[in-house]
């Protein structure tokens, strides 16, 4: 039996505290899709700008940099524990920037999966380069790979054009990076946008779908699958993230907290309106843990 951090009410949000290789070494479920934000090894003790103010942008021991054969390690031992608790129409999607996001691709190459899209996220407000040395870091990389090459995977390919007025998506796409109003409950210095999430799960599943983040940090992978009634399993090391993230899920039992961020999501990057009233539709919904 392994022990979770936090279970949501109606057990479509679960969180377990450690290290993913190991817990997920430790039972045997396949998931929809993976979304992971590994660290990007790029915290030297550089500079940027937030909310008008010189801040350092080192995140932790965790995003020290490294040799690029021990990062290859890495990758390699995280992704090999996901691809084996993926479903065999699984898709799993990896963000990351130009410090780590070529030795992801590698190691994806390596392990068998097929790669569908490197999407460009073009952030609309990004913070200005104090330096004024080389152009404004303005964007970040999303890997899209199926699990493998001889499995169709799932894309709701008229969904993605309907939100980009009838026309096909691209693989660029220009949305803001994290609002105010996501940061309720603390900051995470990676924290994701709900946009971002949102349409990542869109694109890739279907309601209900099991959706696993290695690196849950403040969980915003499970608060996007959620408030889209799919389910979510987050693992993350430490207690103040695992913290934020219980609190973050349990901001959303308010209806109107629920409900206000739908709208926003709807506003900002044209999020499906229909899900706006899917969980208190179905907020009695017991969706159980397999593994726990």
């Amino acid at each position: 039996m392994i022990q979770s951090y936090y279970k949501s009410p109606n057990n479509d949000f679960t969180l377990i505290k450690g290290d993913c290789v190991e817990i997920l070494s430790k039972f045997k479920f396949g998931f929809d899709m993976v979304f992971a934000d590994p660290p990007y090894f790029l915290s030297s003790g550089g500079i940027s700008c937030q909310s008008g103010q010189v801040v350092c942008v080192d995140k932790g021991d965790w995003d020290k940099p490294t040799t690029s054969e021990d990062m290859d390690s890495f990758n390699l031992r995280w992704l090999t524990a996901c691809r084996e608790h993926m479903k065999d129409d699984a898709t799993i999607w990896i963000s990351g920037t130009h410090h780590n996001i070529f030795s992801v691709q590698q190691q994806l190459i390596k392990l068998g999966f097929k790669i569908l899209n490197v999407v460009t996220w073009a952030k609309t407000n990004p913070p200005p380069n104090i330096s004024c040395r080389y152009f404004t870091y303005s964007t970040e990389f999303i890997i899209w790979a199926r699990k493998s090459p001889k499995v169709a995977h799932y894309f709701n390919y008229e969904l993605m054009k309907k939100l980009n007025g009838d026309k096909q998506m691209t693989d660029v796409w220009q949305l803001p990076a994290i609002g105010k109003w996501e940061k309720s409950c603390g900051k995470h210095p990676t924290q994701k946008p709900l946009g971002v999430l949102a349409r990542l799960i869109q694109a890739s599943t279907k309601p209900n779908a099991w959706i696993l983040d290695p690196f849950s940090g403040s969980s915003t992978t499970g608060i996007a699958a959620n408030l889209l009634g799919r389910r979510f399993l987050g693992l993350e090391k430490e207690d103040e993230y695992l913290l934020m993230s219980q609190a973050r899920r349990e901001e959303i039992e308010d209806i109107s907290i629920r409900n206000n961020y739908l709208e926003r999501l709807v506003k900002s990057v044209n999020a499906l309106p229909s899900f706006v009233s899917y969980l208190s539709d179905n907020s009695e919904m017991d969706y159980g843990i397999p593994w726990l």
